[in-house]
């Protein structure tokens, strides 16, 4: 049986361990952080076993998730260096940390799959993606699709894609909820009460994202059948297209991702 440990247990490996659980992908899972009443809490609600020491996750477990941040990588790292074997597949979730990095530290032929996940991940509805070292194995793969799988969805791409994705799902929460506030308002201000028009704008981004998944439909097709000739969607599509809204969402993703890689030199 697959043994995974986190060496970090925040809210993202709390998140990961709860859909591992659920996904009933292995029982065996063992937790590590500098914060004992964090350890208290998972031990408590997901009944996993907890420890204060980094070391012990490494001789436990084979496939050691580092759930920590990107600034106490290189500490960590260096921790666990003596550690690390043959038998462990790493995944790292840290923002920027490169796989070269990570073998430099740990041993160039160590298996190494990095992970970019998003917030979503904390109610099971992660986008993700992710990239393997040139050692990492097939299996190795289909592990941490399974995993990633279980919290959301999850992609391969070559790690230089990896700060696309940081730019477009990484970073797309807080761009959909800047809409999602703009949507609030604009019907708050046609006499909507705030509560209201909070539940009507959330819904209607759930319900579109759930209309293009579970249809196939591409947004030009919803827009096209959601748009009624002299309608009020057209009317309100007029403002949409006469401005530079789609502009400014394209530039935005590609200033996040630009940032991601300055981040990453």
């Amino acid at each position: 049986m697959v043994t995974i440990g986190f060496i970090g247990a925040g809210k993202m490996a709390e998140a990961l361990i709860k859909a591992i659980l659920k996904a009933k992908i292995t029982k065996s899972i063992i937790a590590s952080d500098v914060s004992e009443k964090r350890l208290d809490y998972i031990k408590k609600n997901l009944n996993i076993k907890v420890t204060r020491s980094n070391k012990e996750v490494v001789k436990k477990a084979n496939v050691l998730i580092l759930a920590i941040k990107p600034q106490n990588m290189a500490d960590v790292l260096k921790e666990i260096k003596n550690d690390v074997a043959n038998k462990h597949l790493i995944v790292s979730i840290a923002a920027g940390i490169k796989i070269d990095y990570i073998q430099k530290q740990l041993g160039d032929k160590n298996r190494v799959i990095r992970v970019m996940p998003n917030t979503p991940c904390l109610v099971g509805e992660m986008a993700a993606g992710f990239a393997a070292g040139r050692y990492a194995k097939d299996n190795d793969i289909k592990l941490v699709a399974t995993i990633l799988n279980s919290a959301g969805k999850a992609f391969v791409v070559c790690e230089d894609m990896l700060d696309a994705v940081t730019g477009l799902s990484g970073s797309g929460p807080a761009f959909m909820a800047y809409i999602l506030e703009a949507m609030i308002e604009g019907g708050v201000k046609q006499g909507l009460s705030k509560d209201v028009a909070t539940e009507l704008a959330m819904q209607t981004m759930k319900g579109t994202g759930k209309l293009l998944q579970e249809t196939g439909l591409s947004p030009k097709e919803l827009i096209d059948m959601v748009s009624s000739p002299g309608g009020t969607t057209i009317a309100g599509r007029k403002i949409l297209e006469k401005s530079d809204v789609k502009k400014i969402l394209i530039k935005t993703v590609e200033r996040a991702t630009k940032r991601s890689k300055e981040l990453g030199k």
